[in-house]
């Protein structure tokens, strides 16, 4: 458990918070690019780390990030006109630029020098592969871009998806590095009879108490999670964590996997999931790729993807909302819980949003009692409360931040022998931008997400 003073620390990220702070280090995915289509296009409200900001894309197809309220009177820069490289706001018409200089101030004489003396209040911004990255912290010269594989792959080779939750990023992010609830919500009513014999899937619906064995890293944290396969053989499902809100989560064959989450805290009790993946059908891609999928496994897993989401209104929480959500219950089916489901909800995704938004905004951690299968999370926490008070004590730059090649990891699951030590069996499998033609997506099985 936590105390309730580091739980605060751990959760709140709001403007001069610990954890606010430390994210603040970090270049952060604020949006696709997709939802700035064109130039000089409609300005986008976008809620980031507690702060409600404008996006926009300029005549020159650049992208500026603004503070929502104008600085001459708070009026919403939502409303402005994208123009001629700036933002104007419509109530007096201050232009503001995207680096947050006051481009021209008509109201006021034309010989006054005012609008010299005025900026709003501004944040860097890039894109790469289909994200536009935000820097929100107090460097003059702003940190590389973490080098995570799936946001540099080759044009054309990438997809991202966003996906809002209603709840903190840390109860959100943690189900990621929890393998043991694979067994029970997603697995749960899939039998091992049901399973392909001699495969991850199998081994992961028969034994589902998985041993774990966690690790510090340059990133963050990474655990293996074991289990038995054959008699000689250890099934190993190896998973990171990545500062200050990624993961990388066990899915798929290790080596082959080439997939990073982002749990983007938009305020203390909202979450933008943003994944960043290969193209469906890429060739070594295993979260695609052909492979028998039994038809009854499908439908007890559900349909497996995101599902149906509400239309995007403007509002700065408007974004990507599920359709199954709380007001329904998320569509929660008491018969099929009862025959083929064991949790009732379609769909992995939708399962983990149900219950870490069933935990409220914000759980308090003092009342948990963690087990042996919480050693991740326990790690972890930990790790992200030291950083964040290293950081505001002595100024120590968090991990990773100045290492964008540390975040060149993957993650997945792999057979090794029983003697064999995961740490030094795995090296090369872990390492990015790696082919690996060896290896085979059919030891997977016929189970999708085991």
């Amino acid at each position: 458990m936590l105390s309730h003073e580091d739980n605060g620390i751990l959760c709140r990220v709001g403007p001069g918070t610990l954890m606010g702070d430390l994210m603040r280090q970090y270049w952060l995915p604020g949006l696709m690019s997709v939802e700035l289509p064109e130039a000089d296009g409609a300005p986008v409200r976008l809620r980031l780390l507690g702060e409600n900001l404008i996006a926009f894309r300029t005549t020159s197809g650049a992208v500026g990030v603004l503070a929502d309220a104008c600085p001459h009177r708070g009026a919403s820069m939502f409303f402005g006109r994208n123009e001629e490289e700036g933002l104007r706001c419509v109530y007096h018409g201050w232009k503001f630029d995207v680096s947050g200089a006051c481009a021209d101030m008509p109201n006021e004489p034309a010989e006054s020098n005012f609008k010299h003396k005025i900026r709003a209040t501004s944040y860097r911004a890039v894109e790469r592969n289909g994200v536009l990255w935000v820097y929100m912290g107090p460097r003059e010269t702003p940190p590389p871009l973490p080098g995570l594989e799936p946001n540099l792959l080759p044009d054309g080779e990438w997809q991202v998806t966003s996906v809002q939750r209603e709840c903190n990023y840390m109860q959100a992010l943690e189900g990621d590095i929890d393998t043991s609830h694979l067994g029970f919500l997603h697995l749960g009513a899939i039998p091992p009879e049901a399973a392909t014999p001699g495969t991850f899937s199998e081994y992961s619906v028969r034994y589902k108490d998985p041993k774990y064995e966690v690790v510090d890293t340059g990133y963050g944290t990474m655990y293996g999670a074991y289990r038995p396969a054959e008699a000689d053989s250890y099934y190993w499902r190896v998973a990171h964590f990545l500062f200050p809100c990624y993961t990388m989560p066990p899915v798929g064959v290790l080596g082959l996997k080439v997939v990073v989450r982002a749990w983007v805290p938009l305020d203390d009790d909202h979450t933008m999931f943003i994944m960043m993946g290969p193209k469906m059908g890429r060739a070594n891609a295993s979260m695609a790729g052909p492979r028998q999928v039994d038809t009854s496994v499908t439908r007890s897993l559900g349909a497996g993807g995101m599902g149906r989401f509400l239309e995007n209104t403007t509002a700065n929480l408007g974004r990507w909302r599920m359709a199954a959500n709380r007001s329904n219950d998320y569509q929660l089916d008491r018969q099929s819980q009862q025959t083929d489901s064991y949790s009732g909800i379609a769909g992995i995704h939708l399962q983990d949003q149900a219950i870490t938004e069933s935990m409220g905004p914000i759980y308090r951690r003092n009342q948990e009692h963690l087990g042996t299968s919480d050693m991740m999370i326990i790690r972890t926490r930990k790790r992200m409360i030291q950083a964040a008070k290293a950081l505001r004590e002595t100024g120590a730059a968090p991990p990773g931040v100045e290492a964008p090649d540390s975040y060149g990891v993957r993650a997945g699951g792999v057979i090794l022998k029983r003697d064999q030590h995961w740490l030094d069996a795995t090296s090369s499998l872990r390492a990015a931008f790696v082919d690996h033609p060896e290896l085979d997506l059919a030891v997977t099985g016929n189970i999708p997400g085991a």
